[in-house]
């Protein structure tokens, strides 16, 4: 049996089209709540800082009638998805280390990606710093303790197959991915009128296959786990995976995903 130290060598961020397979068809709903909840006025300067493959970017040019919309992202693989996916520029480069002059934006927003940096606060230390005073700072990041049903039975079966996986199980990895913890990231920055919310979109799969096909491309931790194990622990993992999982009398796999939004204000004057 392998042994796998907690590592982040298991994120790969390199293939967009097998990412949207795997988790953005559900990003995309989310991305469009989270700009519904924003309600930010028309003819905003926005900044998606960490856009992935575009989903929240392309959510922000259709419903927020922006007056610019910017991505960006430290993926160039997934920049340039997120180029063709919405035709919005996209910067290569960190969320952690803007390269933008200060309060060039009138907001800035990030879907997904906060729990993924090393240093959370300086990504919104900086977001703070580009945008303008009585702007926006907002995000959301999966519910990956509690309301994240694929993850969850991922990573279950994944420990129940190898204990040493237990590590990984991203409900133990992303403590910033719980309401209090992203309200004290954001009010610690110094945003003021700090909001959380609850955002959950049906995630319906029509059989196994639709479920498990995803997960071999290697985007992202739960998939590059899975390639780092040999075909006997693959199978294992998916035969307690396929046991622990709902499902219909037409074969259909119906859970949901949850995700919290975090929203603040930068100081007036």
């Amino acid at each position: 049996m392998t042994e796998h130290r907690f590592e982040v060598r298991f994120d790969t961020w390199a293939a967009g089209d097998a990412y949207e397979r795997y988790m953005g068809r559900w990003s995309h709903l989310v991305a469009e709540r989270f700009v519904a909840w924003l309600g930010w006025e028309p003819g905003a300067r926005w900044l998606d800082a960490g856009c992935g493959t575009g989903a929240l970017t392309r959510a922000l040019a259709v419903h927020a009638r922006p007056r610019t919309v910017v991505g960006l992202e430290r993926s160039p693989a997934f920049a340039a998805s997120a180029l063709r996916a919405t035709g919005a520029p996209c910067v290569v480069a960190d969320a952690q280390a803007l390269p933008f002059a200060g309060a060039v934006c009138d907001a800035v927003v990030s879907g997904l990606v906060i729990n993924f940096l090393a240093a959370p606060q300086a990504a919104v230390a900086e977001a703070v710093r580009v945008v303008r005073p009585g702007g926006l700072v907002a995000a959301y990041v999966w519910d990956y303790a509690g309301g994240m049903d694929l993850l969850r039975h991922f990573w279950d079966a994944a420990v129940g197959a190898d204990a040493s996986a237990a590590p990984l199980h991203e409900s133990r990895r992303f403590a910033v991915c719980r309401p209090e913890p992203l309200r004290a990231l954001w009010t610690r920055a110094g945003l003021v009128d700090v909001d959380l919310t609850a955002i959950e979109v049906a995630t319906v799969f029509t059989g196994f296959a639709d479920l498990w096909q995803p997960f071999l491309a290697g985007q992202g931790p739960a998939p590059g786990y899975l390639a780092s194990l040999d075909p006997p622990g693959r199978a294992r993992l998916r035969a307690r995976l396929r046991s622990s999982l709902p499902v219909r009398p037409d074969g259909s796999i119906p859970l949901t995903a949850r995700a919290w939004a975090v929203r603040g204000v930068r100081r007036p004057g």
